[in-house]
């Protein structure tokens, strides 16, 4: 009985070693493949976009960034909104799709993209990450705690470069980090409130260290802030186990800083990762939602009438209380959105009108501008 199974796990044993050569034999050859075919194939690359390395005095790291430009980035008339993005390595291209599908649905101007990541030969991401963007060390100097340097980094270094190079709309900043990311957001905010306008913290990682985040919010509850700040704020149902993130939201909006905006949200069966692309796509929105006014009816009145585009293309412009719809050609009726008293738009779709009027005030027609196209429609009612 013994001999037969020392015989049987010899077999056993025997299977296990030819299936582990056999295997490595197959991955070598699959190794091969994939290398042929990678040197055979061109990289692919974002269409728009640019890269550029950038050597810190201030941490003495290499960075590389990634630049995505906007389609209307050869009218040098215009200056364009940027968001500066974390962890560039893994999100630069879901964010810049992001960016495409909200810019079509006219939920985001025309905005620069810059992503943020290391540079060097082989970088380690996760320990340099690990490094930049956490802002106590927890005990391991020389693995954590450079979130002072990394943002004096940014605020000094990157974001000069950046609008030395392009024409940024200074007035109109944004940064986006998930995880760690997200508690390096976080970080800025209470720190440099004044250097963004937007600040997107997802997934963040706030229970570092103790929640030692926390003791920076003493100084922020003190804070003037010289313009109005938006923070949309995201985590996934399944990491908030403790309702860690809803006890962070009730602490930041307790400091009652005034001109401060924020929006919470935890997104229904998502873990970590997965929470990213809603995450991005519901925060992108939010910050950059653009007014809608209840204007006044004297207002409002001297824009209806009938409009035409050209010979066979005739709208109507109508009151409805507070609002101005638009009814097509095809009897379709669209509802208008006032940004300011002469300003429009349609939600959920590109399409932007402002009305033109004479010497005298009066309206003499509607410039309209929609993905890809602009026209003037001539007031004839």
């Amino acid at each position: 009985m013994k001999s037969t199974q020392s015989c049987g796990l010899f077999i056993f044993k025997a299977i296990v070693i030819s299936v582990f050569f056999i295997s490595l034999i197959v991955n070598q050859g699959q190794a091969k493949m994939a290398g042929d075919i990678q040197s055979a194939q061109p990289e692919f690359a974002i269409a728009g976009s640019q890269v550029l390395k950038i050597n810190s005095a201030i941490t003495g790291q290499e960075y590389v960034l990634h630049i995505s430009l906007p389609q209307q980035y050869g009218d040098t008339t215009k200056i364009f909104p940027v968001v500066y993005l974390l962890d560039s390595q893994w999100d630069f291209p879901l964010v810049t799709a992001i960016y495409g599908d909200q810019y079509y649905d006219g939920f985001m101007p025309n905005t620069i993209i810059v992503g943020i990541t290391w540079g060097g030969e082989n970088p380690n991401y996760d320990t340099r990450r690990a490094f930049d963007l956490s802002p106590t060390d927890a005990g391991q100097p020389a693995r954590y705690g450079n979130a002072e340097k990394f943002l004096s980094f940014i605020k000094k270094e990157a974001i000069p470069f950046v609008d030395l190079k392009y024409r940024t709309d200074k007035n109109n900043r944004t940064l986006a980090g998930h995880s760690f990311g997200g508690l390096f957001t976080l970080y800025a905010l209470f720190t440099e409130p004044d250097l963004f306008n937007h600040y997107i913290p997802g997934s963040p990682a706030h229970e570092w260290d103790n929640s030692s985040i926390k003791k920076c919010m003493d100084k922020f509850s003190k804070v003037n802030l010289s313009h109005p700040v938006k923070v949309y704020m995201y985590m996934g149902e399944y990491e908030d186990l403790n309702n860690g993130f809803g006890k962070l939201t009730k602490a930041i909006t307790d400091c009652k800083v005034k001109g401060l905006e924020i929006k919470t949200q935890v997104i229904k069966g998502s873990g970590h990762s997965g929470t990213k692309p809603e995450g991005y796509n519901r925060a992108l929105q939010y910050v950059f939602e653009r007014p809608s006014l209840n204007l006044d009816k004297k207002i409002l009145s001297q824009y209806a009438g009938e409009y035409a585009a050209d010979a066979n293309t005739v709208f109507k412009v109508k009151v409805d209380k507070s609002n101005l719809v638009i009814q097509t050609p095809d009897n379709f009726t669209v509802r208008v959105h006032a940004a300011s008293e002469n300003e429009f738009y349609v939600k959920g779709a590109f399409m932007n009108g402002s009305f033109a009027k004479d010497e005298n005030g009066k309206v003499t027609g509607m410039n309209v501008q929609t993905y890809g196209a602009s026209f003037f429609a001539k007031k004839i009612k």
